[in-house]
């Protein structure tokens, strides 16, 4: 979720890559669930993160709408996030002990967590956020450990994509001033990049190159 803060209010003031050394370590967070609490709909889903969530539970993304992912609208533009528990403020993806239920397959921003990514020209750093994670005395951790994302050039090029085509439609939705070419907009955003089912035996970036490509032919 993209936010306009002061980030020496939010942040250690510095700006990490990912072979710097980030004071994140908090014993796999034993007995603390706090970051998958209270989250609202702020944990949003990028399609790499559907690929891996649909791939593992072998469904659709549209089963997963109204149990683990709800839709919501975020200038302008109709994104999913994760589903929390409505009497409890808890993801509905943890478990009873705890402990996520899905967290080989977790999202990207959970992966993150408690760092954020700051977006500048065209690519992005990482930045700590001081006061999201309550586990007293962190330790030092190189980030692309904590991230645990493998390739990760193509992980930070397809982010880059990803950010720069929200960017896009939703300046297109906000000039577009009609409530059927928004509408129209959004369903082919949600076709294209999340309800056609991805190909669990191929390729997620070769997939996500053919569906921008797609989306680029459309919007011409």
């Amino acid at each position: 979720m993209e936010r306009y803060v002061d980030l020496q209010e939010i942040t250690d003031g510095k700006l990490y890559r990912e072979n710097d050394m980030v004071r994140v370590g908090c014993n796999d967070c034993k007995g603390c669930s706090a970051c998958c609490e209270g989250m609202d709909d702020t944990i949003i889903l990028d399609p790499l993160d559907v690929y891996r969530l649909t791939s593992h539970r072998e469904c659709a993304f549209d089963e997963l709408i109204g149990s683990h992912v709800e839709l919501h609208v975020q200038g302008g533009l109709i994104l999913p996030s994760l589903k929390m528990d409505e009497r409890t403020g808890k993801c509905t993806f943890l478990g009873t002990d705890g402990r996520c239920t899905v967290h080989a397959h977790r999202p990207g921003f959970c992966r993150i967590f408690p760092l954020g990514r700051y977006y500048e020209d065209g690519d992005y750093t990482y930045i700590l956020q001081i006061h999201e994670c309550p586990m007293p005395n962190k330790t030092k951790v190189k980030l692309k450990r904590w991230i645990d994302t493998p390739r990760l050039e193509e992980n930070r090029a397809f982010i880059n994509t990803w950010h720069g085509l929200q960017k896009e439609l939703q300046a297109r939705i906000g000039a577009a001033g009609e409530d059927v070419t928004v509408r129209n907009l959004n369903l082919l955003f949600l076709r294209v990049f999340y309800r056609e089912p991805y190909e669990r035996e191929r390729d997620f970036y070769e997939q996500f190159a053919e569906r921008m490509e797609k989306m680029n032919a459309l919007l011409r």
